[in-house]
């Protein structure tokens, strides 16, 4: 009969409606997939060729200009009166060694920065003098200073401490009390911590050689949200909706890609998987860098890998928090007061044991009693007999024993 339709028919057609449902599911998430592997490697790495710099970023983003008095923002730098911390005039310019025949001397001209290590007594006096080429740190914990010999990056023997207001030997076993050392070279791993970019120019068995006519220095917005050229020009272009941003915001990344991001500088050493100065926020960071985790019961320097630390804490194993559940990149953030009011967007001050008898004035110091700072045992530098070690605060949070009512 007409417009009748057999059981076979309606089978029939059942099944290719199936066949055509799951093409076309098969076909979209094809493109999907395709989306998603272009967007973890999409802005491109950061270089001279496609980095348009903070200035522009800023001329649209003016509410994150603060980031350009950060840490991160300034971790490295050209030296400068402003960016150079220390004394380079008497007396505050000479640093004292136990060893009587060796002494440091500190000295600044228009022409530069210079650090002398002047060996031996009398006439049978030498020197050695070395031109700062950049800074290394924000100074909010101290500095340490680069020098190039040819096209390779050593580390000078001196460091400026701010605790103590004073020149000091540079950190670590390199630097001896007593003795100089000129040959510590600077590698690409320190560098991707320290700077957004320079060109590695690896050679067999040496690490630290560089080309010093282009650097990108310091964290820039770059360095975690990409390469910028592309999306400012899209940005700028009529057609900017054809396509999506070609741009990383990390805010939007999920969980464990944001702990990448920050994993990179902030989880450990860790071995170079692939070229310096090619991870990009967005991608997977053991691609790239291949990092250590540490056993349950292995301790974990406070500096350098606070992820360790803070993947250990119950408030991160019991939650979804990240980095950027406390901290602001884009802002200076010193103050414990503040950044204890973070953690009462999850607790309750009445939760506390010790409320009973501090009550509110709890509410200011949960970093002290939960993150307390503590001496590192991996930066360490000697003075005149002693050890000196950077404080930094723990990212394990935790009850510590003795920091209660303290």
């Amino acid at each position: 009969m007409p417009g009748h339709e057999s059981p076979m028919m309606r089978r029939r057609s059942l099944v290719w409606a199936a066949v055509g449902l799951f093409v076309v599911v098969v076909a979209v998430s094809a493109l999907l997939v395709r989306q998603m592997r272009r967007a973890e490697h999409w802005p491109p790495p950061v270089r001279p060729a496609t980095a348009m710099g903070d200035s522009t970023c800023i001329s649209c983003h003016r509410d994150k200009a603060s980031y350009e008095g950060t840490a991160h923002r300034l971790t490295s730098r050209h030296p400068s009166r402003v960016a150079v911390a220390g004394e380079f005039t008497p007396p505050g310019n000479v640093l004292h060694t136990p060893n009587a025949a060796l002494h440091f001397r500190m000295t600044a001209d228009s022409s530069g920065f210079y650090q002398t290590a002047v060996t031996g007594t009398g006439k049978d006096t030498t020197m050695r003098t070395e031109r700062v080429a950049y800074v290394a740190g924000s100074n909010r914990k101290g500095q340490s200073f680069l020098y190039w010999r040819g096209d390779s990056l050593f580390q000078l023997p001196i460091s400026y401490w701010k605790p103590l207001n004073s020149w000091i030997n540079s950190p670590g076993p390199a630097y001896p009390d007593g003795r100089v050392n000129f040959n510590r070279p600077v590698g690409p791993r320190c560098f991707e911590c320290h700077a957004t970019w320079i060109e590695a120019q690896p050679d067999l068995g040496v690490v630290n050689r560089y080309d010093s006519t282009h650097a990108i220095l310091g964290i820039t917005c770059e360095k975690c949200h990409g390469g910028g050229r592309e999306h400012v020009a899209r940005e700028r272009s009529v057609l900017r909706a054809a396509r999506g941003p070609a741009i990383v915001n990390p805010a939007r990344l999920t969980r464990e890609r944001k702990m990448d991001a920050c994993a990179q500088c902030h989880g450990g050493l860790g071995r170079p998987m692939a070229q310096p100065f090619t991870y990009v926020a967005g991608n997977r960071l053991e691609d790239f860098v291949t990092l250590t985790t540490p056993p349950p019961d292995a301790p974990v320097d406070v500096h350098g890998n606070q992820v360790a630390l803070l993947q250990r804490s119950r408030c991160y194993q019991a939650s979804q928090m990240t980095c950027l559940t406390c901290h602001d990149v884009h802002a200076t953030q010193r103050d414990p007061k503040q950044l204890s009011g973070r953690c009462l967007t999850c607790h309750q001050e009445q939760s506390c044991k010790l409320f009973p008898v501090q009550g509110h004035a709890l509410a200011g110091r949960c970093v002290d009693c939960h993150m307390p700072v503590q001496s590192s045992n991996v930066i360490v530098s000697a003075l005149e007999g002693t050890q000196q070690q950077v404080k930094v605060r723990s990212h394990w949070i935790r009850v510590y024993r003795g920091s209660a009512g303290k």
